[in-house]
């Protein structure tokens, strides 16, 4: 499937903004599965300086410099991504959700694909008990990992309600848990906190969903602004997975990958220090549409 993508992102501010520098995670790279055919990025104001780089994790970083006074920053990126879809593995490949911790706790491999970076608490994501004793309902003993991981995926979108209002960046994965009401972001966080907690390796990505679904299928929460999910290591064999707690689903055709990372930390789409006072107006827009399959 190729997808046109676009996200405007418009920055208001109460007071001149004298100087900024930004750090920009919105423009998708080539990954397993995703192949980006074209992109682009406007920027207004223009800003004196920009620097384009890869981080640890593979994500397309921008550095920018603003030295001039400004009072609002309209970002707007665009990009034309094919999408590949994923067969299930078969019956008797999926490795029993013990074999896969084991085999993650003895790896000696530190490369950005490994799954020891995604074992241990990170920023957003510390251990919590009472999350990992929720997530341990979905992993009896032997157990196939990519469908205990789906279970915990779709209980949480079962138990919990997607609500806009109720957290918000910051808000702490034990009280979105408490309060069983977040966004995607939210639940991908539980997630990953439940399953590092049994001591499997589970990352952050986010990305984008289709904004149109097919005919008859129903909109998926999430679909208007950027969205988050889970990806699982299920073994070498199988390797990384991309789960949906926000959606109950396993990620296929109709998600977009934008960066991937421990956390929200590692891959918010924009952060940076700003010289100013006040506060500040976000506006986001993004748009997904298919364009061939």
């Amino acid at each position: 499937m190729i997808y046109e993508v676009r996200q405007v992102a418009e920055y208001v501010y109460a007071a001149p903004v004298a100087t900024a520098q930004h750090v920009l995670r919105v423009v998708p790279v080539d990954r397993p599965g995703q192949r980006v055919i074209a992109w682009d990025l406007s920027i207004s104001p223009k800003p004196a300086r920009r620097r384009d780089t890869t981080d640890f994790f593979g994500n397309h970083v921008i550095f920018l410099n603003f030295d001039q006074s400004h009072s609002e920053v309209r970002i707007d990126a665009r990009a034309r991504v094919a999408i590949a879809g994923r067969s299930r593995p078969l019956p008797g490949m999926d490795p029993p959700w013990e074999r896969v911790r084991e085999t993650a706790f003895a790896s000696a491999d530190i490369s950005p694909a490994s799954p020891v970076h995604a074992l241990f608490a990170s920023r957003h994501v510390p251990r919590d008990p009472t999350i990992r004793a929720y997530a341990t309902a979905s992993f009896p003993p032997g157990r196939p990992i990519l469908d205990a991981a789906f279970d915990l995926a779709k209980r949480i979108h079962g138990d919990f309600t997607y609500d806009g209002e109720a957290t918000e960046n910051d808000t702490p994965a034990a009280a979105t848990f408490a309060m069983r009401r977040g966004v995607c972001q939210d639940f991908a966080h539980i997630m990953i906190s439940g399953l590092r907690g049994l001591g499997l390796p589970a990352a952050y990505v986010s990305g984008y969903l289709r904004t149109n679904p097919p005919p008859g299928q129903p909109r998926l929460e999430g679909a208007d602004a950027t969205h988050a999910w889970v990806s699982v290591w299920c073994g070498p064999e199988l390797g990384w997975w991309g789960l949906d707690p926000t959606n109950g689903l396993i990620v296929d055709r109709d998600h977009i990958v934008l960066a991937t990372g421990r956390d929200f930390a590692d891959v918010a789409p924009n952060g940076g220090v700003l010289v100013t006072s006040g506060d500040h107006e976000i506006a986001v827009a993004v748009d997904v549409k298919p364009v061939a399959a």
